[in-house]
């Protein structure tokens, strides 16, 4: 990563709500560029790319559109992540493939579009799993396959480039987002659960960008203290 983040072109999915608007906004803060790859336009003022994430032909040709206009990337940050909690029986197979294909080909489908810019420059890739991308529980088959899977792809991809492009896996517990908004209230956390803000969480993601040259985060689990998913 050059070192002024004034210089920075960050691809940020998922960037126009949750955890994904706050690193937006944390990035604008100290000063890069983040472009937002979500299907609903972000805060005013960021640029993006209205793309669904679940198509990876789509999403890989909006990468380039964005390298292309911007003159390269310096980053790319995954947190685009949705979920439909159920019985593996009561959900719907198009709604479980989908939860799959966000989360997890979303994610990869990013990160390989945009690594002939990232090897050119040094830059980096931050990844956002779970805590249920460590351990499983019920009713969410289709987004702890994917978050294990995120877990995965980023260990293997941390081997595959090393030394040419820094890899951080991210592992954040409950946040303050809409997250469970639509949930029945058998699936939401508790009234007094402690969760982190997604501001916090972002903090973390700029801190891993801003490691200088030699030194790489590889992994952070960013939760609340009684996160009851981990460890």
């Amino acid at each position: 990563m050059r070192p002024d983040p004034n210089d920075w072109t960050v691809v940020v999915t998922g960037g126009s709500s949750g955890l994904g608007a706050a690193v937006a906004s944390r990035l604008t803060a100290v000063g890069a560029c983040p472009v937002v790859l979500d299907r609903k336009p972000p805060a005013v003022g960021l640029a993006y790319e209205l793309v669904d994430l679940a198509d990876s032909k789509d999403t890989e040709e909006a990468v380039r559109r964005v390298a292309d206009a911007r003159g390269g990337l310096d980053a790319v940050v995954a947190c685009a992540g949705i979920d439909v909690p159920g019985a593996l029986g009561d959900v719907p197979t198009e709604t479980w493939e989908r939860i799959v294909a966000v989360n997890l080909f979303g994610t990869a489908a990013v990160v390989r579009a945009a690594l002939p810019w990232l090897e050119a420059g040094g830059g980096r890739v931050v990844t956002v799993a779970s805590t249920l991308g460590h351990n499983a529980v019920g009713d969410a088959t289709a987004y702890c396959a994917s978050k294990f899977g995120v877990v995965g792809f980023t260990r293997a991809l941390t081997a595959e480039l090393r030394d040419r492009v820094g890899v951080t896996l991210l592992t954040p517990g409950g946040m303050h987002t809409a997250f469970f908004d639509e949930r029945e209230e058998r699936y939401r956390p508790a009234a007094d659960a402690r969760l982190c803000q997604p501001a916090d969480v972002a903090a973390a993601v700029v801190f891993a960008l801003s490691q200088p040259p030699g030194c790489d985060i590889k992994e952070l689990v960013v939760a609340a203290p009684s996160e009851s998913s981990w460890p």
